[in-house]
């Protein structure tokens, strides 16, 4: 009877962790990292907005978008990080032109 109740919970154990780890299944491709809005210092952002003017300083630009599994920016736009996301924005007004999860970091 104990040995019945103990492979019974193993078994329900396994379907209950199979069935979180099917949510964390990464895209095959990086636009499936793609958001079209996010949530940074406490405040909703989508395309078109504006982002605060902390995120345009030299300390938020991301140089190095290769390593981190980004495409390349356009001319005039750099990507720069926001709350856990990349964000592609202009270099004039700081738009939002595009956003990436975080987690395209560990795209292999």
């Amino acid at each position: 009877m104990l040995k019945t109740r103990m492979i019974v919970a193993g078994v329900l154990l396994m379907s209950v962790a199979s069935a979180f780890a099917a949510d964390g299944v990464k895209p095959k491709t990086i636009d499936g990292y793609e958001v079209k809005e996010f949530i940074s210092d406490s405040r909703k952002f989508t395309v078109g907005d504006v982002v605060p003017d902390l995120y345009r300083t030299e300390e938020y630009n991301i140089k190095q978008w290769q390593i981190r599994n980004l495409p390349a920016p356009e001319a005039g736009t750099h990507w720069t990080y926001m709350g856990g996301y990349y964000v592609l924005i202009t270099d004039a007004e700081g738009k939002v032109v595009r956003a990436m999860n975080g987690d395209i970091f560990y795209h292999r």
